[in-house]
């Protein structure tokens, strides 16, 4: 299961801005997260907990902003919404495209106490 490896790193990633802040705990993380990043909500729900216990997110609200994968098509410049990456372009069929978003997996704000 690579969510725990992924919280673990949003970890350290929130411990790194708390020395630079000067701060113990957050009280709040907000999580850029895209629908192809690879990620199971699901499952990450299920380990955020254990990858906080005694960290400077123990006490924060986690926050994810889901971000819709989107597409343009390399053959008829068509931009659209995708569910996989795999799905081919709805005007002209085409497996041939630019991933717009959606593989995102970023940590876009923390809030101090």
């Amino acid at each position: 299961m690579h969510e725990m490896s992924i919280a673990i790193s949003i970890v350290k990633i929130a411990e790194e801005e708390a020395k630079k802040a000067k701060v113990r705990h957050f009280a709040a993380i907000d999580l850029e997260i895209g629908t192809l990043a690879g990620i199971e909500f699901d499952a990450l729900d299920f380990v955020w907990e254990a990858a906080v216990q005694q960290t400077v997110l123990e006490k924060a609200e986690k926050r994810i902003i889901k971000i819709p994968a989107k597409a343009r098509c390399a053959d008829c410049d068509q931009a659209y919404s995708l569910s996989f990456v795999y799905d081919a372009c709805p005007s002209c069929g085409s497996y041939n495209k630019n991933i717009l978003q959606g593989k995102e997996l970023r940590v876009k704000s923390l809030e101090a106490f």
